[in-house]
């Protein structure tokens, strides 16, 4: 991310009405390796390609916040590594990682892993720092500490349904275990901003919050999420694209203030669930349209979104969650142009 996209993303989660409307996309690897004409396991595994891979993304489309901005990952598989969960890394599809607790009692006993030396925490550093100069050679800064959130990764440790059963039958249990990777999250995200003083940003990606009723959100994820938000950065994101309407009127609790949706949500809605106190990016479909649709479908789409906004304000326009598999550079292109007409 440039100066001049810091500077517009900070603005519009301000409260400012630019008269260009802003456009932003997550990418990261389900999309960028085969967008650029790459394998997956080759993106993940030479530093030159992945450079190489973010450098045209953000040239072939300038008019483009990419959030992270240069995202060092290993897709799910980030932060289980570091507590001893086995990785499959397929040559061209998406790392998985394999559960490694097996008994609530296990999760109870679980150790804080060393942010320094453990799991692939080493390597997505080194990628930064390897690539540092050439970054800030493009006009590029590295903005955002990146992390999955605590309930994802214990989800990844012990397995969705395992978690989100054993939170009603063993509390305490799970209540170490969240504290454990709490207490690990908070360091790993400490040491990528004492490694990058530009960052001053943070994003939390985690869609188990949306399996979850309110009350154990307000028992099992909202104590958590306040200390890891509590950080003294000026962009707090938190991605979630799964149902989010229990967490809505939280945002602001937790301390966030850019937000990223599932598709399925009204904009209107979640802005009114959050007194437009937290700045929105979404929310056209992505497989369906971004991805899978023609350009008419991508012109509708973005059409009924703008035109449906009762408040302009803390708007980046974008789809609902990451930009999905697929989507050629010609819907991009129908996204791009579909925003400028509309802000002519």
């Amino acid at each position: 991310m440039n100066v001049h996209q810091w500077e517009i993303l900070l603005k519009v989660i301000n409260g400012e009405i630019l008269e260009e409307k802003p456009v932003g996309f997550i990418i990261d690897s389900p999309w960028l390796p085969n967008w650029y004409g790459s394998k997956i396991l080759d993106y993940f595994t030479s530093d030159d390609l992945w450079f190489k891979a973010n450098m045209k993304a953000i040239e072939t489309f300038p008019e483009i916040m990419f959030l992270p901005g240069f995202w060092s990952e290993y897709g799910m598989c980030t932060e289980p590594s570091a507590f001893g969960a086995r990785s499959s890394f397929p040559a061209n599809g998406f790392p998985y990682s394999y559960k490694c607790i097996q008994t609530a009692e296990e999760s109870g006993k679980i150790q804080k892993p060393d942010v320094e030396i453990d799991g692939f925490g080493p390597f997505i550093l080194n990628r930064l720092k390897l690539n540092k100069h050439r970054i800030e050679d493009s006009g590029h800064n590295i903005r955002f500490s990146v992390s999955r959130g605590p309930l994802n990764i214990a989800s990844y440790l012990m397995g969705t349904t395992e978690f989100l059963t054993t939170i009603m039958t063993n509390p305490e249990d799970m209540h170490a275990l969240l504290r454990v990777i709490t207490d690990y999250l908070k360091e790993w995200l400490d040491l990528q901003q004492q490694t990058f003083p530009t960052i001053d940003g943070i994003l939390i990606l985690d869609d188990i919050i949306g399996f979850m009723g309110e009350e154990d959100f307000i028992n099992f994820g909202l104590p958590y999420f306040k200390e890891l938000f509590a950080k003294d950065v000026k962009v707090k994101f938190l991605h979630n694209d799964a149902d989010c309407m229990v967490l809505m009127k939280y945002l602001p609790e937790m301390g966030v203030n850019l937000f990223n949706m599932g598709f399925n949500t009204e904009l209107n809605e979640l802005k009114e669930l959050t007194q437009n106190k937290v700045t929105m990016l979404g929310n056209i479909p992505p497989r369906d349209v971004l991805a899978n649709g023609t350009k008419k479908d991508i012109e509708k789409s973005v059409h009924d979104l703008i035109n449906g906004l009762k408040e302009k304000s803390r708007v980046i326009l974008s789809c609902g969650g990451g930009m999905p598999p697929g989507v050629t550079t010609e819907n991009i292109r129908a996204f791009i142009n579909t925003v400028r007409e509309s802000s002519s």
